[in-house]
This record gives structure tokens, C-alpha cells and sequence, in this order.
């Protein structure tokens, strides 16, 4: 018997909530620097730290908050003071330890999808706050692996499928960045099903004109996803 198509799952935003929690911080980081800028200017101040530091930083709530502290100190002009300052760090802790939201018919979705796939959890993130998701969502033992990873490209997506043996152009990708779910596994050969989100974070978004020429399947939920595949397998 053949062995079961690997599918790939993206966690944060595909399979819980977690923009939300994050989009929550930011306002309230906001209002700490309201004396100082207004909120457009916050924002974009924000991002563009993080866009900077994300190679050292990396992504997750580690790299976030110390991505606002150095805003806040900044945009302040060192005016910031350390009691002004301090909640940012219980801002992180409540972050961290927020329990795993899961969206709507998640588990039982996974449940189905594998009786017949199996499924490859690639994450990007610090790897003790994504192990702990997994481990706090329940769905682990539905899981064939998982992979936390620094960054998604194509080159990351070759190498993790090259150490488990699945070739690119048999493998698809589902989650809701573009960047990061769709674009990478595209350009290795796979095939990639979009769920977008909500919110989206600046830095998972794109330019229109990168998905010209691009061919992806859309979708408005995760529930959706076993019928596509259903679909796709019966066209062969």
C-alpha cells in the first residue's frame, strides 16, 4: 500500500487564533505612545523595527515585544519612563500564556483529514512558544510531524521535504500567508490552498502584482479543505 499523501499545515492563524492577540498588545502599545505620536505613526513605526529586526529577533512574542520596547524608547525620544514601560513586559507573559484558541471546526476537520494524509505541522517562531501551542491545542496525536522553522521559503520548504522524503511536486501547503504559505511551496512546484484570516500581520502581506502568473486554490474556511482534496483526488 502506497503511503499517504503529506499534506502541510500552517499553525498560527490557520489552525488558532493568534493575530488577535498580538492586533491587542498593539493598541494598547499605542496608547502608552500617544503623548508622543498618533496612532498611524505608531503603527508604522512598529512595523518597520520589526521588519529590521526580525533576522535577529525572529518571529514570535520575544521578538515582539522587544520590537515595541525599543519603539516606545524611541518614538519617546527617551522620554519613556520605566514605570510607563514596565507592563510591556507583563504584555508578553500574558501572550505566551494564553490559552490555544482554536478556529471554528478545527478539530474535527483534522480528525478527517487524517484518515487519509499525513499531516505536517511547518511553523515559523520560537520554537518553545510553537511546541507549547501544539501541545496546548489538542491536536498533536493527529500530527505526523511537526517542523518550527525560522523562516518559510522555498528553501526551508526543500529541505524540510527532502529530510522527510516527499517530493515538492506531490505536496500541498495550507495556511493563510501568502508569503509564507503560498508563494515558497508554489515555487518549488508544490500546490498551496490559501485561508486567509482576518487579521494579517504587514509583513505576511504582498503586492498584487507578486501573485500574477500565481495558480492557488482560495478558501473561506478550514472546514472546507477536505472536499477540495476529496475533489482534486477524483480529477487525479
Amino acid at each position: 500500500m502506497d503511503a499517504l499523501p503529506v499534506l502541510g499545515l500552517d499553525a498560527d492563524d490557520t489552525l488558532w487564533e493568534n493575530g488577535i492577540g498580538f492586533a491587542a498588545v498593539t493598541s494598547r502599545y499605542c496608547d502608552l505612545v500617544s503623548p508622543w505620536v498618533d496612532e498611524p505613526v505608531a503603527k508604522a513605526a512598529l512595523i518597520e523595527t520589526e521588519r529590521a529586526h526580525v533576522k535577529d529577533h525572529g518571529y514570535g512574542v520575544k521578538g515582539f515585544i522587544l520590537s515595541i520596547i525599543e519603539t516606545v524608547i524611541t518614538l519617546s525620544e527617551g522620554k519613556v519612563t520605566g514605570s510607563q514601560i514596565a507592563p510591556v513586559l507583563d504584555w508578553g507573559r500574558e501572550l505566551i500564556e494564553a490559552p490555544i484558541d482554536l478556529l471554528p471546526g478545527v478539530t474535527e476537520t483534522i480528525s478527517t483529514l487524517a484518515a487519509d494524509h499525513r499531516l505536517l505541522l511547518i511553523t515559523k517562531g520560537d520554537p518553545i512558544e510553537q511546541h507549547r501551542k501544539v501541545n496546548g491545542s489538542g491536536l498533536a496525536d493527529w500530527l505526523w510531524g511537526v517542523e518550527v522553522v525560522a523562516e518559510k521559503n522555498p528553501e526551508t520548504y526543500t529541505d524540510v521535504l527532502r529530510r522527510h522524503g516527499v517530493e515538492p511536486t506531490g505536496f500541498v501547503m495550507v495556511g493563510n500567508s501568502l508569503p509564507s504559505d503560498v508563494l515558497p511551496v508554489l515555487a518549488i512546484g508544490g500546490r498551496a490552498v490559501h485561508i486567509p484570516h482576518a487579521i494579517t500581520w504587514a509583513l505576511e502581506t504582498v503586492e498584487d502584482e507578486e501573485l500574477e502568473h500565481h495558480e492557488f486554490t482560495v478558501l473561506d474556511s478550514f472546514t472546507e479543505l477536505p472536499a477540495l482534496l476529496a475533489a482534486w483526488r477524483d480529477q487525479g
